[in-house]
């Protein structure tokens, strides 16, 4: 059956991204904790669907409070009509505009995901958050990045533009299971891969903190009777180094 073709692949990624990248993961947790004891921010970007990364980490139960979105402006699910953000996610420049709008400063650590690592907002994000003084961790598909050829005038892509490269894992094209009778593929990896690869940095940098007896700062669920007073005395006490309040 197709669905079991899916699970079979998706287990076989998640296998090849524990492989791949499980040293990126925990240096990229390094690069957070240098961060966050600096006393300075967090950042995650994507355009499109990269940008769910950035929503499953942001006000998240059991995610750290620290970690800002930045808003991909014509490019998320809610532009319309949808193939605006496909058109946008390729003009020159404009990541650029986004990152320095964004508040990105030196010893920030910013996470900038792009499955294709082609298209220049994702690349120019991640320079001018690097020429800001900013450690920049980008999470692409190695793979399908060096089957493309980049869309960046200068001929770079993610992988290139970023102080650490981690590897999603995903197949060039994404998607995975092929159906017989029907020529494309289907059943996409990427936000999978990059969800898992999201909530293990965060799991490692609080093995990290609490390791060095300091207490990380995570939401509780709300939905517990003492999640809503843990939260808001946890942003509060962060309130100086978050912007999505």
């Amino acid at each position: 059956m197709s669905s079991s073709a899916y699970f079979e692949a998706a287990k076989a990624a998640l296998d090849r991204l524990e492989e791949r990248s499980a040293e990126a993961i925990e240096q990229a947790a390094a690069i957070l904790v240098d961060a966050i004891r600096g006393g300075r921010a967090v950042y995650s970007f994507g355009c499109s669907h990269s940008f769910m990364l950035t929503e499953e980490v942001v006000y998240r139960t059991g995610g750290l409070v620290l970690i800002n979105p930045v808003i991909p402006h014509g490019m998320s699910m809610d532009v319309r009509p949808l193939w605006m953000t496909s058109r946008i996610e390729r003009v020159s420049g404009y990541g650029a505009v986004l990152a320095e709008g964004a508040g990105i400063a030196e010893g920030d650590a910013v996470l900038v995901a792009s499955t294709s690592g082609r298209n220049p907002v994702a690349i120019d994000f991640a320079l001018k958050s690097r020429e800001l003084g900013a450690k920049v961790i980008g999470i692409t598909a190695v793979d399908y990045s060096d089957a493309v050829t980049s869309r960046h005038p200068e001929g770079l892509k993610l992988k290139e533009a970023a102080d650490l490269v981690i590897d999603n894992a995903a197949p060039e094209g994404d998607a995975v299971v092929n159906v017989e009778g029907f020529e494309q593929a289907v059943g996409p990896l990427s936000t999978l891969t990059g969800v898992v690869v999201v909530n293990a940095i965060v799991c490692q940098v609080v093995k990290l903190l609490v390791d060095a007896g300091e207490t990380p700062p995570v939401f509780l669920s709300s939905n517990l009777d003492r999640g809503d007073a843990h939260n808001r005395e946890v942003l509060e006490r962060n309130r100086h180094r978050i912007n999505y309040l």
